[in-house]
């Protein structure tokens, strides 16, 4: 289940009978993406400005849609940042915060909840950093949610509730959970 809702609704929890997930292993980084890692125009950290991110994605422009990210959602969400269970890959270019993604984590999963760019190609960086941070650490598949076209150029599929409830049981039982900031996890 995830928070859905629309601007001035109630906030409620929604479980598709499809799911997107990143296979970590699957992910797909084109060419020219690669030419973009590879010039280093971008720096990436983690968990340094949690706020930051989650006001960059609650601005960004969705296409008429309005957003989901109510600023009681964002007090909810630096709560559990505090508590050490939600995340941000953060992107920057000088000082400027230029993209970035934030998630919730729990044993060897990662919620990822969403994601703005204010430069091109910003949000893949830092979800290309994310799956090399998760696989390193021994993490399973990455929960997006709801398919979009930026999800599934980067190697995203669908999988069935079953298939998604397997992996849920399979990562949330590990034996461990990173809480705290991830920039101080080795």
């Amino acid at each position: 289940v995830f928070p859905w809702l629309m601007e001035e609704d109630p906030i409620m929890w929604w479980s598709p009978p499809v799911r997107a997930m990143l296979p970590l292993d699957a992910l797909r980084v084109s060419k020219s993406m690669r030419n973009v890692l590879n010039q280093k125009r971008f720096r990436v950290t983690m968990d340094q400005d949690f706020e930051g991110v989650i006001r960059g994605c609650q601005r960004a422009p969705r296409d008429g849609e309005g957003t989901w990210i109510s600023d009681e959602v964002v007090e909810a969400y630096l709560k559990l940042h505090e508590l050490g269970s939600a995340h941000s890959v953060e992107v920057w270019q000088g000082d400027a915060l230029v993209g970035g993604l934030y998630g919730v984590s729990i044993g060897r999963m990662f919620f990822g909840e969403s994601m703005f760019s204010s430069a091109s190609n910003a949000s893949k960086v830092a979800l290309i950093h994310l799956v090399g941070w998760l696989r390193a650490k021994g993490f399973g598949p990455l929960d997006c949610q709801i398919m979009n076209p930026h999800l599934e150029s980067l190697g995203a599929e669908l999988w069935s509730r079953e298939a998604y409830q397997e992996a849920l049981q399979r990562c949330l039982h590990a034996d461990v959970t990173l809480m705290g900031p991830w920039y101080e996890v080795k």
